[in-house]
């Protein structure tokens, strides 16, 4: 590469009416995005437009890059990987004759110069990366500001390579190959694929990765190293493009031991233009000072391309942290405050509990039923009311009369014959009620557990914003309902026991439903296999026929009069069930929860109102994420707002 020594109006290969177009609209867009890579915008998933520079171990991206820095920066070489990280190798042209150089990684910045740059850069890798030769994701930045270097910002990754060497782990490869998927994959990424001229380009495992992410190749431009090593068939190789190389093809030659830049480049001009199948390959494909200026062009475009789809993202991103910070718990700095915010939490769960469990409104939830608690609840008593008088006519003997005239032979006593035994009325309903007790309880239960899932939901609805408060409120809510569910149970089994006294009723319905059913008593003269019972439908009688008729007659008036009484039971202990969660539910929607609530936060042997003030870590830990979040994104836009305006002047 020629340079003309304090020139400032030169870049290699790039004539000065491009280079002043160049520094003019294109130099500020590269410190931009530059700028963008400086505060890690990356890191919010907004991809930069960026040069990854690839290529198999010993491929030559090393020779390359110097090249396009310009003598006397020499990068770290040596046997198996030298790169260990991705190394952002940022050059500047600027006006001063002397070069400035410094490193900057893990907030550090550290100055180097050309002597030193290869020694500073693996000490900083081994710094990032550990003593040993495995790799690391974290970047490492060279920043070079010289006269006479294109200004480029390029990423070199790890060389790619197979077999792990002594030291390297055993999935180098595999770890070297997510490294530059990470980077290559992004649309906005240009894919400089470093090829050696001496191996078929589609054996290059690099070839390989790019083509996984660019099957077309619009975005992957290649650079041929040792074109004098390999100069048989090379025209044709590029020509032919076996593997899709969409930016097309540069030729170089490599500096060759101590030659100078001003040497290897004027030596590379000659072999272009003399060597006999060389000369072959079009003036636009070879050399350094070529390439140079193909990657100005392309950096310069895919910058302008990418420029309002990156406004657009931080906007977006912007917009949405923002959002989620805004809807982020408040954060409480004051008891006054907590006990104000407190209080009108507990006010407004108080009127919605009452609106949905008390006065049957649902319009805080029009589209969830399960929250319509008034229709809810006439649902479950009347399923309630279906099992218990399903469970009562299933539970009595197959054979008719049966069960009855079992009760009857147990209670006998030396007694008048014509009385029916009070004895035998009650054991029967005994057995009935039994049988039932267990339902009642069960739907007690069931019906304080839809409660406690309401009031879970009405809390959490409230306390959306102040999660402090929402584990408070909920342990009250389930204290208080376990302890209305156990005196609700208790009421219940009492009407159970007094039901069990049994025998007694003013409702006259008894008496005529008893004589309807007694009507048919006489058929029970009629020695038939089936007879018409009326109510009891047409029964099977046949095994009756062995029991005196005095037995039939009195087991079938025993079941006429539990049968009339029955239903008399079941109304009244459905209808005595459904009062007592009425009121219940109603004394816990009016005050229970309140007072228990307000004991709960406010309890000092538990700290006592205190306990909120403390924000959840979870909590204080993402707002500190967002803040940095919206603050790095923010100060994104302003620099690209500045660039946006230069443009439209």
């Amino acid at each position: 590469m020629i340079v003309q020594e304090n020139s400032v109006d030169q870049v290699p290969g790039v004539d000065a009416s491009l280079l002043s177009s160049y520094n003019d609209r294109i130099r500020p867009l590269l410190d931009a995005i530059d700028k963008l890579r400086d505060l890690n915008v990356m890191q919010e998933g907004i991809q930069l437009p960026t040069i990854v520079v690839v290529g198999d171990q010993s491929s030559g991206k090393s020779s390359v890059l110097e090249s396009l820095a310009v003598a006397g920066i020499s990068l770290p070489r040596g046997d198996g990987i030298c790169t260990r990280v991705p190394l952002v190798i940022r050059l500047q042209n600027h006006a001063q004759s002397d070069s400035s150089l410094q490193l900057e990684y893990l907030t550090k910045v550290v100055p180097t110069d050309e002597l030193s740059v290869a020694k500073a850069i693996n000490m900083a890798t081994d710094e990032i990366a550990g003593n040993g030769k495995g790799i690391s994701h974290t970047p490492l930045t060279l920043v070079v500001k010289k006269n006479g270097v294109p200004d480029l910002t390029m990423i070199d990754l790890p060389g790619i390579t197979r077999v792990p060497v002594h030291g390297q782990p055993e999935d180098i490869y595999e770890q070297i190959s997510e490294m530059i998927m990470e980077f290559v994959k992004p649309e906005e990424s240009i894919i400089l694929n470093v090829l050696s001229a001496t191996v078929d380009f589609p054996t290059c495992e690099s070839i390989r990765m790019s083509q996984l992410v660019d099957k077309t190749g619009e975005r992957t431009l290649a650079v041929v190293m040792k074109s004098d090593k390999a100069p048989d068939g090379l025209h044709e190789k590029v020509m032919a493009d076996d593997v899709k190389i969409g930016l097309g093809y540069v030729c170089v030659r490599n500096r060759i031991g101590d030659e100078s830049y001003e040497e290897a480049r004027m030596k590379e001009t000659k072999l272009f233009q003399a060597h006999p199948l060389l000369k072959k390959i079009d003036k636009s494909m070879v050399s350094v000072p070529v390439l140079a200026k193909r990657l100005v062009e392309i950096q310069a475009n895919i910058i302008s391309k990418c420029l309002p789809d990156i406004v657009k993202k931080i906007n977006v991103k912007l917009n949405a942290n923002v959002s989620e910070l805004n809807n982020l718990p408040r954060k409480l700095s004051t008891i006054a405050e907590a006990i104000a915010i407190f209080m009108r939490i507990v006010g407004f769960s108080r009127e919605s509990l009452k609106k949905l469990l008390v006065r049957g409104e649902f319009d805080e939830y029009p589209d969830d039923k399960s929250m319509h608690c008034t229709a809810r609840l006439a649902e479950m008593l009347d399923k309630f009311s279906e099992e218990i008088k399903s469970s009562s006519d299933n539970g009595s003997s197959e054979k008719f009369l049966i069960d009855e005239i079992e009760v009857l032979k147990e209670t006998k006593a030396i007694a008048l014959p014509n009385f029916l035994p009070r004895s035998a009325f009650h054991a029967l309903l005994q057995l009935k009620i039994k049988a039932i007790s267990e339902m009642a309880a069960d739907f007690i239960a069931e019906v304080w557990d839809y409660v406690e899932t309401v009031v879970i939901g009405v809390v959490e609805q409230h306390c959306e914003k102040y999660p402090q408060f929402q584990s408070h409120m909920t342990r009250a809510a389930h204290n208080l309902i376990s302890s209305v569910k156990e005196k609700s149970t208790e009421r219940v089994l009492e009407v159970v026991e007094m039901e069990k006294m049994g025998g007694y009723t003013s409702d006259p319905q008894y008496l005529t439903e008893w004589k309807n059913l007694m009507s048919c008593s006489g058929n029970f003269n009629q020695n038939y296999t089936v007879i018409n019972l009326g109510h009891f439908g047409s029964i099977d009688v046949t095994h009756l026929w062995s029991y005196p008729a005095g037995i039939r007659h009195d087991a079938f008036d025993l079941k006429c009069r539990m049968t009339a009484y029955w239903k008399i039971v079941l109304k009244r202990m459905v209808d005595c069930i459904a009062l007592q969660l009425m009121l219940s539910i109603q004394r816990f929607a009016n005050g229970k929860m309140e007072s228990e609530v307000v004991n709960e936060v406010m309890d000092t042997k538990e700290g006592g109102i205190e306990r909120v003030l403390i924000e959840m870590p979870s909590v204080a830990g993402k707002r500190e994420r967002l803040n940095k979040s919206i603050s790095l994104l923010k100060e994104s836009r302003i620099v690209l707002a500045k660039i946006m305006d230069m443009a439209d002047a």
